[in-house]
């Protein structure tokens, strides 16, 4: 019998693309509230007391509704919102974030699928604390730019109707109180929260995070080949893992890191760059917002759950 996949919220943004990553899938059973049943709660419960997978796309506060009307033992749930990011009870859905939590996820109950934003900074900086070459409480700043479609349908609706006046680049968060820093600082293993300068960018997916690094400081200054020796050792361990790590150089510049570069894709490539006379360097990490950031990570961790990751 095929799994059954419930997708609650399948007409947003992250949930139109997951449909359009299952619609070729022959080895799962999509089911659907009928339309004319789309606004009864009654309906909601029904199917996610009838999936295997409920995969939620919802804003917070109707995610935990979700979870509260899932009555049976059997049900398991993706939350692609906020709500269980960081909640007990709840494995964090980025299964190459360490050795054994693809096996985590697997087991699990309740998986909280991660942001796009946080992905970047915790592959990055979780190896290198992990390691002991940063403290936990070095004060880490995230830098990064994003396509509209990571403000979802709003801010595509906005962005769309600008045009050519829609702006090229636009930060936000600027209160500082951005709601992916208690996910960075929990899964990257900091003591402090981490300051964030997100940007939304004149495109509609595709990202960039930026960690930069001032070195100089710590009681053993890392090299750069050490920075990422130990980020390369970590990904190298993570059997079936979709993070790839850039080789070491010292370059001025390389192409491909542009935000669309993986697009439509689940790929995620990391990169180490260091001026070591400077006791400076950048950890930099290209993905797709909406991949791996959101409804690629939705899939991939559906697969881990089902077993049919290979």
């Amino acid at each position: 019998m095929k799994p059954k996949i419930f997708i609650d919220g399948e007409h947003g943004t992250t949930g139109l693309q997951i449909r359009a990553l299952l619609a070729e899938r022959g080895d799962l059973e999509i089911i659907s509230v009928p339309v004319e049943r789309r606004k009864e709660l009654a309906a909601r419960a029904e199917f996610l007391n009838a999936a295997d997978v409920a995969i939620l796309c919802l804003p917070d506060d109707a995610a935990k509704e979700s979870v509260s009307l899932i009555e049976n033992g059997t049900t398991r749930v993706i939350d692609a919102s906020t709500a269980h990011r960081v909640a007990n009870g709840w494995a964090y859905g980025f299964a190459e974030m360490d050795k054994d939590q693809a096996k985590a996820i697997a087991s699990a109950k309740r998986v909280a699928n991660p942001g796009c934003w946080p992905q970047g900074p915790i592959a990055t900086l979780r190896p290198l604390v992990a390691a002991g070459i940063l403290p936990a409480d070095y004060p880490v700043t995230v830098n990064g730019i994003t396509g509209y479609s990571g403000g979802g349908r709003p801010m595509i609706e906005d962005y769309v109707a600008k045009g050519e006046d829609a702006p090229e680049f636009f930060p936000y968060g600027l209160n500082l109180q951005h709601k992916h820093v208690p996910e960075i600082k929990a899964y990257a293993k900091l003591s402090h929260d981490p300051i964030m300068q997100p940007a939304i960018g004149n495109f509609a997916q595709g990202m960039i995070t930026v960690v930069p690094l001032q070195l100089g400081g710590l009681d053993k200054v890392p090299s750069g080949s050490e920075l990422h020796a130990a980020i390369a050792d970590h990904f190298a361990g993570i059997k079936g893992g979709v993070v790839e790590v850039a080789p070491y150089e010292a370059v001025e510049r390389v192409p491909e890191i542009q935000p669309e570069e993986y697009n439509g894709t689940n790929r995620m490539k990391v990169y180490v760059f260091a001026n070591d006379k400077r006791a400076q360097a950048l950890l930099v990490a290209v993905y797709d917002n909406l991949g791996k950031g959101a409804s690629g990570a939705a899939v991939q961790n559906m697969d881990i759950m089902l077993g049919l990751h290979g």
